[in-house]
């Protein structure tokens, strides 16, 4: 066991980082694990952080080891059975260390890319221990939306049974690191950093530690009736603006877990399937926000939404850990998306602005009117008409997960510095900011004579903001071309 030291935080990382306490508990060895191993545990040391050799109460994570070329059955998987097995009362965060060797990722990423450049695919090319039958649909539609990368972190995660991993190449030496998370982000900690290749990994690893979820929703309110819910204009635009995004290939496919591998239902470990993105537009007649329900708790189709797939938000729980909601006569009231609270709060640190008589309901309003997140990436955009929203500078070295309230507070920072939101007469009518790793988010403001959304999927259709299906997994910044356009520029 290795005491820690006072708490390091290194320029240019979370504020809110705190102490995290580690369990050591490898399964495979071999020389590279146990290197990458110890140079993990020195780094957490070195930088404040507490080690054990058996996960307690007090645990944060729980640190393993994997070999690539097995599946381990999930009656052996950590992430399903630490909480048992070490007699804990809760449920620490679980990562997996995965070696490849060089050959080996070489030769699988090969074979991952000629079997997605195939017309007509072939499913025999995407069978591989530990994973279900129909596994073959989910590595397909992941690899070409992010790449043979985003597969081979597909392939991976269903063999170790295990969501956070760290993959490592090289056979005695480490060559690379990639990061893999949920929502199929794979940075990379690079060894020819020296020193920093250790502090870069365990920033990383507490980066994810210290979020939290902000997804403890409250009821709150007499239920909407049938009939103010039917006197609202927000369902029909949304169910309208799912309908033309998904014709622009906007959403990605939702993932079911189901599909990939076969484990019981857990679901203090896993949800039954993965979230393609959400979207939202405030309705002035209920003074509320509409958003699409969660999709951890049962698929949503985004293209052919019903009321049912629809949540009323009308603010943010008192302790800031989920949204207030209102349930609405008739309909089934699932929880609204996990991002739920940040496209609330965006709204807290801009201006309302007054609907004037152009619009068919006289009403004070947030300036921002529809809010679009996807797992997708913005190539380019017209400065004209587009304003990009910088993140802080940790969020790009340092990502947070979805549906946390550090991405809730990295979103209202980004957009409450947007001089088009702040100022409504702003010519630009559509904000946006892309969280590395994970996706974009998009506003529009209120353009008389458009629907909600009308506006991104026409400056869509213009150019004015080009989506593309790859999503920067680092640094990032927009220089004008000759074209006129801002293009994406990455350190990846």
């Amino acid at each position: 066991m290795a005491a820690a030291n006072t708490l390091v935080t290194p320029r240019g990382t979370h504020s809110w980082i705190r102490p995290v306490r580690v369990a050591l508990v490898p399964g495979h060895e071999s020389t590279l694990l146990t290197r990458v191993l110890a140079g993990i545990e020195d780094g957490l040391v070195r930088l404040g952080h507490s080690i054990t050799d058996t996960p307690d109460q007090e645990t944060d994570l729980i640190l393993t080891t994997f070999r690539y070329g097995e599946s381990i059955s999930w009656r052996r998987a950590l992430m399903f059975i630490a909480r048992r097995r070490f007699h804990l009362e809760h449920s620490p965060t679980v990562a997996t260390l995965v070696q490849m060797t060089r050959t080996e990722f070489e030769a699988l990423m090969g074979r991952l890319e000629e079997a997605l450049a195939r017309e007509p695919i072939r499913p025999e090319d995407f069978q591989f221990p530990g994973l279900g039958p129909d596994a073959w649909q989910v590595l397909v539609e992941q690899g070409q939306r992010g790449g043979p990368i985003l597969s081979l972190e597909r392939i991976l995660q269903a063999q170790t049974k295990c969501i956070r991993l760290m993959l490592v190449v090289g056979e005695d030496e480490p060559e690379i690191l990639y990061h893999f998370d949920l929502v199929g982000a794979h940075p990379t900690s690079d060894p020819a950093d020296g020193d920093g290749f250790y502090q870069d990994i365990v920033l990383r690893l507490v980066t994810a530690v210290c979020t939290s979820e902000v997804t403890d929703h409250e009821v709150v309110g007499a239920p909407v009736t049938a009939a103010e819910w039917a006197s609202a204009t927000v369902p029909e635009a949304m169910k309208r603006a799912g309908a033309e995004l998904g014709r622009r290939g906007f959403f990605t496919n939702m993932i079911r877990i189901s599909d990939l591998v076969q484990v019981p239902a857990v679901s203090e470990s896993l949800s039954s399937q993965y979230s393609e993105g959400c979207f939202s537009s405030w309705e002035p007649r209920l003074d509320a926000l509409i958003a699409t329900v969660t999709g951890s708790a049962r698929p949503v189709d985004k293209g052919r939404l019903r009321d049912d797939d629809l949540a009323l938000i009308v603010g943010v729980t008192a302790t800031g850990q989920g949204a207030q909601v209102r349930h609405v006569e008739g309909l089934a009231n699932t929880p609204p998306s996990t991002e739920a609270v940040e496209m609330m709060e965006m709204d807290e640190p801009l201006p309302r602005i007054v609907l004037g008589p152009e619009w068919d309901v006289q009403a004070t309003v947030p300036v921002i009117r529809a809010r679009l997140h996807g797992h997708r990436g913005v190539s380019a955009y017209d400065a004209r008409y587009v304003q990009f929203a910088p993140l802080d500078l940790p969020f790009y070295r340092y990502l947070v997960s979805c549906g946390t309230g550090a991405q809730a507070e990295g979103i209202r920072a980004a957009f409450s510095r947007a001089e088009a939101l702040l100022n409504p007469d702003d010519p630009r009518q559509v904000v946006f900011t892309v969280l590395p790793g994970h996706g974009v988010m998009i506003v529009e403001k209120w353009v008389p004579g458009t629907v909600p959304f009308q506006t991104i999927w026409e400056y869509m259709d213009a150019g004015y903001i080009v989506i593309d299906r790859l999503v920067p997994q680092g640094p990032m910044s927009y220089l004008g071309g000759e074209d006129g356009l801002m293009r994406l520029v990455t350190e990846d």
